[in-house]
């Protein structure tokens, strides 16, 4: 049976839910926490030390610490690959390319753990992966590289990373290290798909360069869930050939092109007190924007595809017209404005999450049919059943989510 960890990826240094959040799951037995320099902008890295500090040292110990380097450049590459036109020229081509090549860099590697480790306030991180290497691949099919060309060069540059996580296996600032990579999921004929089975040879490799007597190549983490299945081919092979495995994102899910909140959610109660009562406030000439706003947004809730759509929407579409609306206001009403906006917003997005999780059941009812429990449940115990799975990483940004994912292991 798969055990839990305690994946960061919204976690912040700034929420105190989240840090109380931390102390609680390594309270209750959690024993791995899993992170990034990437997320949160090192807000995750940080909330883990602040939790951290009230622990003693023996307790400290026994929770395994694993961080990531390589994505933050990735994200920008990948907005060129979705959007290619927003490169204007040339120039930004070779730089987009050369961002790609340096994220997996020996060079960038080392900055980048001497930033995880001063965030973490460690000495040592005991797992430290190449965080989607595939970056460049998505990099060179735009610029045309054949597929066996990106490949080689892709080769070259992870085994040059490997040299660098060896060195630093051998002066002890990391324990052992690995790749965690969305594209190890897809199918094997998928451009974007990364081989995986020559990676030992290229950790064996890796190790005898630095000297070391054998690899430190430990941990793959890749995406599987109940939708997307064909990660458990890449899971297989791991353990074959002794490596664990990490399962990441098992409630956010791609399937048919489209995303999923593998979850139900309830109806908010208050969802239309605070609706009113925010319209009844801005009934008025100065307001009217928003008060068409509001309509708008009540008469689209169930509208959006998944969770994940709204979020993205709310901070390009909702915040900028909030804020150009609230400029008309003096700052004492504004303030008091803002604490009715912010109870409506919360209870809105229960109210697009529950309309989300009615779809989701209906258009995933196969996959669903057996389940008599919540949907988040049934995702977790498939998971849970799978042999080669050793860890599944779960978002817990509150401590009544670390109680109802650990119950399911009693």
């Amino acid at each position: 049976m798969s055990n839990f960890a305690f994946g960061t990826y919204r976690i912040s240094d700034i929420n105190p839910q989240h840090i109380q959040a931390l102390k609680e799951a390594i309270e209750s037995g959690i024993t791995m926490i899993d992170t990034s320099s990437n997320y949160m902008d090192g807000g995750a890295e940080r909330a883990i030390a602040t939790a951290f500090r009230e622990l003693d040292e023996d307790k400290r110990d026994e929770i395994e610490i694993i961080s990531k380097f390589g994505y933050i450049q990735g994200a920008n590459l990948k907005a060129y690959k979705e959007n290619p036109l927003r490169i204007r020229n040339s120039d930004e081509i070779v730089k987009y390319s050369e961002e790609c090549y340096h994220s997996i860099s020996k060079s960038f590697m080392r900055d980048e753990l001497k930033a995880s480790l001063e965030r973490l306030e460690m000495q040592k991180i005991d797992c430290y992966l190449i965080h989607n290497p595939e970056y460049y691949i998505f990099d060179a099919i735009n610029r045309g590289i054949s597929k066996d060309e990106r490949l080689d060069e892709m080769y070259r540059r992870v085994q040059n990373a490997f040299v660098g996580l060896e060195e630093e296996v051998k002066s002890g600032t990391i324990g052992s290290y690995g790749i965690s990579s969305n594209s190890f999921s897809l199918e094997q004929s998928d451009d974007e798909f990364l081989p995986y089975e020559d990676l030992i040879t290229l950790a064996e490799n890796a190790a005898e360069i630095a000297g070391n007597k054998t690899h430190s190549f430990t941990t793959i983490e890749l995406p599987i869930n109940i939708l997307e299945r064909e990660g458990l081919k890449c899971a297989s092979w791991a353990k074959k050939s002794g490596l664990r495995v990490l399962a990441n994102r098992p409630l956010n899910a791609k399937y048919n092109n489209m995303m999923f909140r593998l979850a139900d959610y309830d109806e908010s109660r208050d969802y239309y007190h605070h609706l009113n009562e925010l319209m009844e406030v801005c009934d008025n000439e100065k307001l009217r924007p928003l008060y068409n706003l509001l309509e708008q947004l009540d008469a689209t809730k169930h509208k959006y595809g998944w969770i994940g759509d709204y979020d993205v929407f709310l901070f390009t579409q909702i915040i900028p017209h909030l804020k150009k609306t609230l400029e008309k206001v003096d700052e004492e009403n504004s303030e008091t404005m803002l604490i009715f906006i912010d109870l409506f917003l919360t209870e809105y997005r229960k109210m697009v999450a529950f309309e989300c999780s009615k779809k989701t059941r209906e258009q995933l009812k196969e996959f669903f049919k057996e389940c008599n429990s919540t949907m988040q449940e049934c995702v977790i115990r498939f998971l849970m059943q799978q042999e080669s799975i050793d860890y599944i990483l779960v978002g817990m940004r509150k401590p009544t989510y670390i109680h109802e994912i650990l119950s399911l292991k009693k």
